[in-house]
């Protein structure tokens, strides 16, 4: 379960007012809003890259405000992927592995299934700039599970490829939701793949969440 309660910040662009917001265990979230309304804001809250004015942050129950982002167990997907540039598709994969100390033979497992079922198994010897828009972003979603992590957090990561490629992504991004049993915080403006994904759909609006 993500549970954000009360969440209070605020910059000369904009307000986050005593925010709430809960996605049970499981589900796929999807948030809306306009451009500087402050959901990569919130997410950035949510993922423990930004401490909050006021307010806290439950993930499964637990309170994890204090918490450092890599004590979360919160896989993130930025807008822009920020796969790192001299490493290649295979290290990406793996990296958050090897942060932990996870022994060699396990990481070439995991990295070799998750690259499977993304369908980047034919990519692990490419350098990121190698790759395409809808690439990158397998690649990004790959490193951000590799961790088996409770909760996802993805900031528009179909924004910058074109529409077949997000059709196929939308796909892909929901199949491995429910395999994994991922609970989801999707962030988007796109009417569109709001309406195929989320189970659950919210809106920031004027600092405040709404639940449609």
């Amino acid at each position: 379960m993500i549970h954000l309660e009360d969440i209070y910040w605020h910059t000369k662009e904009f307000s986050l007012k005593g925010l709430c917001l809960c996605i049970p265990a499981g589900c796929y979230g999807v948030l809306m809003g306009r451009t500087g309304s402050g959901k990569t804001t919130l997410a950035e809250i949510l993922c423990g890259l930004r401490e909050p004015f006021f307010g806290r942050v439950y993930l499964g129950g637990r309170n994890v405000t204090d918490l450092p982002a890599g004590e979360r167990g919160i896989g993130y997907v930025p807008q822009d992927a920020a796969l790192f540039p001299t490493l290649n598709v295979e290290a990406n994969l793996g990296f958050a592995l090897r942060v932990r100390r996870v022994p060699v033979a396990s990481i070439a497992t995991t990295v070799r299934e998750l690259a499977e079922r993304l369908g980047i198994g034919h990519l692990l010897h490419r350098s990121p700039h190698e790759l395409s828009g809808g690439e990158k972003q397998r690649v990004a979603l790959g490193r951000a599970l590799a961790g088996r992590p409770a909760a996802l957090v993805l900031d528009e990561p179909l924004s910058a490829v074109d529409y077949e490629t997000r059709e196929g992504l939308v796909k892909l991004l929901k199949d491995m939701q429910k395999s994994l049993a991922v609970t989801v915080l999707h962030i988007t403006h796109h009417p569109h793949e709001a309406a195929q994904l989320a189970d659950k759909l919210f809106r920031l609006e004027n600092g405040v969440i709404v639940e449609t």
